[in-house]
């Protein structure tokens, strides 16, 4: 377990306010003061740490076919929808929502080439929302691996406002390397062919680059 480098920024910024808080606490209430600072200041570094952690996974057995969880989370989607941003057709749509305690590192699902890695502003509506997908601040990347074409999403919720990725188009990629992160409450989508066999199951919590969420076709 280590501590992700997204995080550096923000663990100095609590550790400067936690400092300043409990010098001012002490002043004010020289008794008492900066021993409840000091345990509310705690709470905030710790809380800082557990977000940003970044656990050691190694890439289980698995086939080409199998498509790994890109996050940690929880299914909340499992629907068949038009995608109209890449493949202009119906695809299996699989939602995997991140609470602020998950793990916010994103992991390749396949290997292959990146065909697309887009970054689109927008809005920050609840993650959960029907419209958050093409309406809030998200990417879009678009995998082609041996046995077909997947298209997965990060998507910034009511409370995150950055999405980092580290993937440009024609990369080529393994599966399981990380390939982004994002800062606090936030959601993957991921776009799968008609014909792809479901490995999950609604509200099951799931591992990134752990779980399998589905096996392609071998014909394609």
């Amino acid at each position: 377990m280590t501590f992700h480098r997204e995080g550096k920024a923000t663990l100095v910024i609590a550790l400067l306010f936690s400092g300043a808080f409990m010098g001012l606490m002490n002043a004010l209430i020289p008794s008492w003061g900066l021993v409840v600072s000091g345990i509310l200041c705690a709470v905030l570094v710790a809380l800082v740490v557990n977000f940003f952690r970044m656990p050691s996974r190694e890439l289980g057995s698995h086939d080409a076919s199998d498509i790994l969880c890109p996050s940690d989370g929880k299914v909340v989607v499992i629907e068949r929808v038009k995608e109209t941003e890449w493949f202009q057709d119906e695809r299996i749509q699989i939602s995997v929502f991140m609470s602020p305690l998950n793990v916010h590192a994103q992991w390749a699902p396949l290997s292959g080439k990146v065909l697309a890695a887009r970054y689109h502003p927008g809005k920050y509506l609840v993650a959960w929302h029907p419209k958050s997908s093409t309406e809030n601040e998200r990417t879009t990347h678009v995998i082609e691996g041996t046995h077909g074409t997947v298209l997965f999403r990060q998507i910034a919720g009511a409370v995150a406002r950055r999405i980092c990725w580290y993937m440009e188009e024609e990369q080529e990629l393994k599966a399981g390397d990380e390939v982004g992160f994002i800062k606090f409450g936030s959601r993957i989508d991921i776009f799968l062919p008609l014909d792809a066999e479901i490995c999950v199951e609604l509200d099951q919590k799931v591992t990134g680059s752990e779980t399998i969420l589905a096996r392609l076709s071998k014909s394609e």
